[in-house]
């Protein structure tokens, strides 16, 4: 009996995440955007799944601060204000050079070529969508080689609970500002190829600034 019970439990946890996938992927692309309501019973009416798992899915989101839960009244996607952005980048601007470092320990020249190869692609590209994928592929594979599990996951946190405010930013000023995020991109990728921790720790911290106080020029994406 007891293996049965078992077996269901790791059944459902499979469940409930890869809900929780789901729902996170439509965050993220703006399919489901900040203040949203999400209904349990619609969802796993959609999925076709069981209440508990969308219910577990949900719990899941909201530990990851992508979903706030209020008691007896539901699940809405977590809205932040513009003060709230940009403490979350100040945070950022902090913590994410350390976790550059600690990752650097362990690039490899590969790491390197795939850096230059996303980096390509970006500049080929017009297309904003396209280039918020690539742009977050860039930064997490200078983050990839690190050996410190907690600190990655808070910086997945900020970046996840941003994403729609940087998406909306990104639409209105990417033009504009495109040759400045790939200049900083290259330095960034220079400084990770010459193992020199120091510069890059101090480009990336300059590059999550500039775009937080370009961030706060456009106060209409917290509408």
């Amino acid at each position: 009996m007891t293996a049965v019970l078992d077996g269901g439990s790791v059944g459902a946890s499979v469940a409930s995440q890869r809900i929780a996938d789901q729902v996170r992927e439509r965050i993220l692309d703006g399919t489901l955007p900040p203040g949203a309501r999400i209904r349990q019973d619609d969802l796993a009416e959609e999925l076709n799944a069981s209440r508990l798992p969308v219910r577990e899915a949900l719990r899941i989101l909201e530990s990851s601060g992508l979903i706030t839960l209020k008691s007896n009244r539901g699940a809405w996607v977590t809205q932040l204000d513009q003060r709230e952005c940009e403490l979350n980048y100040k945070i950022r601007e902090r913590i994410e050079p350390l976790l550059l470092a600690e990752s650097m320990r362990a690039t490899t020249p590969a790491d390197v070529g795939e850096l230059v190869e996303l980096q390509e692609r970006i500049e080929a590209t017009d297309d904003v969508e396209t280039f918020l994928v690539l742009d977050r592929q860039l930064h997490w594979a200078t983050y990839r080689n690190h050996d410190a599990p907690q600190l990655a996951q808070i910086v997945a946190r900020l970046w996840d609970t941003t994403q729609h405010y940087r998406r909306a930013f990104s639409q209105r000023a990417w033009a504009e500002h495109r040759w400045t995020i790939n200049s900083e991109h290259r330095l960034l990728i220079e400084a990770v190829r010459d193992s020199n921790v120091d510069i890059a720790q101090r480009v990336l911290e300059m590059h999550i600034r500039r775009t937080r106080i370009e961030l706060l020029k456009h106060p209409e994406v917290f509408s």
